[in-house]
């Protein structure tokens, strides 16, 4: 099926122009990518997102990245020192075929998609943003895991001579991990992000690649990935490991409070599951 989204929802008409000259660049040339959305089987017919499409400004200038700092609105001045090109990621572990390979070629041998999700920090605070990716699942069926694989864990750059966050923290686990169940990974909606608004993604939203996992909280949708692995057990992550008390392993959007748009400071409802509930709940039972 089409993603449909009203126009209300969907990225401006200057971006979608630039995007045909960004792809050109990426050597899209002759893959038909349009087809990818319309032809492929990744095509999803999601409900619209509430509310517009979050300001580029606003989502790249207000963002969590402790890398670099604990301070939302001065990431966009940090993160310049990191060089995102070249860049590789090694999949690896209980896969029959563990590779390291550059983001570009990633990008050329897999294609990609144009999604629109929501965007719900635990914090409480929410964005609307036009991604551009790779769904993971592509990904994962490429590598293919073995039998004993049951989860997926994602690794991201360690490097604190650009990365000031890191160097103020040395007792802080570095680098970044998440995690996730293999069917979770397996889920359509889940998506290794490489650009976003009709643009290679920005370093202060996790370029060069990020996952990005939409029912669940922010902070489970790491940036500057560089290893994906696959494992039986389940896998240490951040925030779980700093504050397991707080920050559990699942961390879907539990939905039922408030939140706030950061380019409106409108407050509105949050769903549960972040309203991707019938593409997600059967993940947990519901």
């Amino acid at each position: 099926m089409l993603l449909r989204l009203p126009s209300r929802s969907v990225t401006p008409e200057r971006v979608w122009a630039d995007r045909r000259r960004f792809l050109a660049r990426l050597g899209f040339q002759g893959l038909g990518v349009w087809s990818l959305l319309t032809g492929s089987g990744w095509g999803l017919d999601l409900p619209p997102p509430t509310g517009s499409i979050t300001p580029e400004a606003s989502a790249t200038r207000f963002n969590n990245f402790y890398e670099f700092t604990s301070d939302k609105r001065r990431v966009w001045r940090e993160v310049a020192a990191l060089q995102t090109r070249p860049w590789a990621v090694e999949i690896t572990g209980l896969v029959a075929k563990p590779r390291i390979v550059d983001v570009g070629d990633l990008v050329r041998r897999l294609g990609t998609v144009d999604r629109v999700y929501r965007h719900r920090c635990v914090e409480g605070w929410s964005a609307v943003i036009p991604w551009t990716g790779i769904p993971l699942r592509t990904l994962v069926d490429r590598a293919q895991p073995l039998g004993s694989a049951r989860y997926a864990a994602f690794t991201a750059f360690l490097a604190p001579e650009a990365a000031p966050g890191q160097a103020r923290h040395p007792d802080w686990p570095w680098p970044y991990t998440e995690g996730l169940t293999l069917a979770e990974a397996r889920n359509p909606l889940a998506l290794l992000a490489t650009g976003a608004y009709g643009k290679s993604l920005a370093k202060p939203l996790g370029a060069p690649i990020r996952l990005v996992v939409p029912w669940k909280y922010g902070f489970k949708s790491i940036k500057g990935i560089v290893r994906i692995s696959f494992t039986e057990a389940r896998p240490a992550t951040f925030w779980t490991t700093l504050a397991p008390g707080v920050y559990g392993f699942r961390s879907n959007v539990a939905g039922g409070d408030q939140e706030w748009r950061i380019d409106t400071g409108e407050r509105q409802p949050t769903p549960r599951l972040n309203g991707y509930g019938p593409w997600v709940a059967y993940l947990y039972g519901g």
